[in-house]
């Protein structure tokens, strides 16, 4: 969501944010981030995941936490509770679409 505040004479607008994670139970120790972006980057990314059915959890504090790591960085463990409830929504709509 785009949002423009006016302040101080300037127009600042939010930043859209979008990260991309991978979490394979048998071979990862935990989510991993395989890629981030803002602005263009962050619609491309959620661009391919449309095309691909993949499902998108908005959660904009989370997406700003996670874009601070880099790619191919586990997430660290004070994220797992918030993580757990984006795996929980995919299983939902994996779960849904069978």
């Amino acid at each position: 969501m785009d949002i423009a505040v006016k302040k101080l004479g300037e127009i600042m607008r939010e930043e859209k944010k979008a990260v991309a994670l991978k979490y394979d139970e048998g071979e990862d120790i935990a989510p991993k981030v395989i890629a981030k972006g803002e602005r263009k980057v962050a619609e491309n990314i959620l661009e391919k995941a449309k095309e691909h059915n993949i499902p998108v959890y908005k959660d904009k504090k989370l997406a700003s936490q996670l874009s601070n790591l880099e790619i191919d960085d586990n997430i660290p463990q004070e994220l797992y509770e918030a993580v757990a409830q984006v795996l929980l929504f995919i299983t939902k709509i994996d779960s849904e679409t069978l």
